[in-house]
């Protein structure tokens, strides 16, 4: 099929909190890796053979032993994952923040399993890439301290280069600068970093994102004639961004950068980035930093992402690829998708808050529920809480469960949260003296409760978190559908990136906690529902 035709694919390939892509192709396969930060399992992988169909292998970091996330905050964890191919050996490199610094993983098999840590302390600073040269050479590639370990000004980063050794996954010999400050230290940029090095027509091109990740993020590139530089920056430099746009714009896209590019068997070059879909002028955004894809056109030997003008669409023409329409599950546009937990392993878009290592998840033993155990952590401890959740991935959608608990102690609880970077809403069941009730509640927000008739206390509860934009709506049910409000208009910035600071999205999530007391109880939940739909992902109709 050529890329000239009229079927189009749509963005976000991937919708919802999923950052800091990472691909590489293996002969007809694509794989493609995102930052997980303190939700465990880390780094999940997908694989797809069009660039637009993408089904999730599962996580490369799915062992505690490969991936400790206690006390660590949310938005610590597993930074900018990239993953390269070489001799028959996928290799993963990322930065573990809070704990432990820079490691590798390797495989056989990108589904699994992969290799404990490799730690590489010479790596002083965060968001390694692998390079494999041509020669046989292997060099990491990261961002560290400037020369002299002194910032000019704040955000002065610069982009170092090692040499690595694949076989012992050791560094030898000294770094190198690669590029001090940016494309153009005088201006004094910021934040150069996510460095990813690619080698075309004798040329090795320093692709790499400037600017932070918020508005003024952008995406530059560099070239040399020499692996250790010096490199030449592009006199168009950004090759993406959205900066510069009228924030009042219809269906804006922002945030742009952190890209990384393919070749296909076919010879066409595509990039893919993050950006956001903000709900307002503002650039609140909830559903996290998100994946784009786009193509790359070369112009007088640079790469440029072509976004057929100025702005980021919504919809390309697909790749020149065999087209592959089976997907497990959606992962853009809109959908409903409702889990029973009759499988007997959790579906992989379901992610922990931390690693899991007690047994306090139960989705095997009794098929057509999922059991919690209620346990002294709460979700506001740098702990790992009673809590599975799974990304919000539109502006407008709802999240809903069916809940069978009785609290039968004082704070027992258990219900269904929207969790962001610390900051929450949470809609559950909980006892008000002898009294069952509903309680909605926030990490600042004063509790409503709405207590439950003996007869209605005795049935199962459906709990319903619903977003429109910046407004969050709750509702409970002891009949199916019979929705009764508990709570409209609620404000949903709380639940932005810009309000809650950090760098994921709102995760929707069953939760259970005995607050700071033990219990033996557990609720139990007997389906999942995630509804989706935003206007803009219907252009295809």
């Amino acid at each position: 099929m050529s890329s000239n035709s009229k079927e189009y694919f749509l963005n976000p390939i991937l919708a919802g909190f999923y950052p800091d892509p990472a691909i590489c192709r293996v002969g007809e396969d694509y794989y493609l890796i995102n930052s997980s930060f303190s939700y465990y399992p880390g780094v999940p992988i997908f694989h797809s053979r069009d660039l637009v169909h993408w089904n999730q292998l599962g996580h490369i970091l799915n062992r505690p032993e490969q991936l400790n996330l206690d006390e660590l905050t949310v938005s610590q964890g597993i930074y900018a994952p990239t993953i390269s191919y070489n001799d028959g050996i996928f290799y993963m490199i990322t930065t573990l923040v809070g704990r432990g610094g820079n490691f590798v993983v390797t495989t056989e098999d990108p589904a699994g399993p992969w290799s404990n840590p490799f730690w590489i302390p010479d790596i002083v600073g965060i968001d390694p890439s692998i390079f494999f040269d041509d020669d046989g050479k292997a060099y990491i590639i990261h961002n560290g301290e400037p020369p002299g370990a002194k910032p000019l000004y704040k955000g002065h980063r610069a982009l170092w280069l090692l040499e690595f050794d694949k076989h012992s996954k050791k560094v030898v010999g000294k770094r190198h600068l690669l590029v001090d400050g940016g494309t153009n230290i005088k201006e004094k940029p910021v934040w150069i970093e996510g460095p990813h090095i690619f080698k075309k027509d004798g040329y090795y091109y320093l692709l790499c994102a400037e600017g932070g990740t918020s508005i003024n993020h952008s995406q530059v590139v560099f070239r040399s004639k020499n692996v250790k530089g010096p490199y030449e920056s592009y006199e168009k430099n950004p090759i993406l961004t959205q900066r510069h746009l009228d924030p009042k714009r219809k269906n804006p896209v922002t945030n742009t950068g952190h890209a990384d590019f393919v070749q296909t068997q076919n010879g066409e070059w595509w990039a893919v980035f993050l950006a956001c879909r903000p709900y307002d002028e503002e650039n609140h955004f909830n559903t996290g930093r998100e994946t784009f894809l786009a193509p790359v056109e070369w112009i007088d030997g640079w790469p440029k992402v072509n976004l057929g003008g100025e702005e980021v669409k919504f919809k390309y023409p697909v790749p020149n690829l065999p087209k592959a329409d089976r997907t497990e599950f959606p992962l853009n546009g809109n959908f409903i998708l409702r889990d029973d937990f009759n499988d007997e392993y959790l579906a992989p878009y379901w992610i922990f808050l931390r690693s899991y290592r007690d047994e306090w998840l139960q989705p095997q033993r009794v098929k057509g529920h999922l059991s919690l155990r209620l346990r002294p952590e709460i979700i506001e401890d740098k702990a790992n809480p009673s809590f599975l959740g799974r990304r919000q991935q539109h502006t407008n959608c709802y999240a809903s469960v069916a809940l069978n608990f009785t609290p039968e102690k004082e704070k027992e609880t258990a219900g269904i949260m929207a969790f962001q970077n610390g900051f929450y809403y949470y809609l559950g069941k909980t006892l008000s003296g002898t009294k069952q009730v509903v309680q909605l509640k926030s990490h600042s927000y004063t509790a409503i409760k709405i207590e439950l008739s003996e007869e209605d206390a005795k049935k199962p509860l459906f709990l319903k978190i619903e977003a429109k934009g910046k407004f969050y709506n709750f509702y409970y049910a002891t009949t199916p559908n019979e929705w009764r409000v508990v709570k409209e208009n609620m404000d949903g910035n709380l639940l932005s990136t810009d309000y809650a600071g950090g760098f994921v999205g709102v995760v929707f999530g069953m939760y259970a906690s005995s607050q700071k007391r033990q219990s033996e109880n557990y609720a139990h939940f007997d389906w999942f529902e995630y509804k989706g739909y935003d206007p803009i992902f219907d252009i295809n109709k």
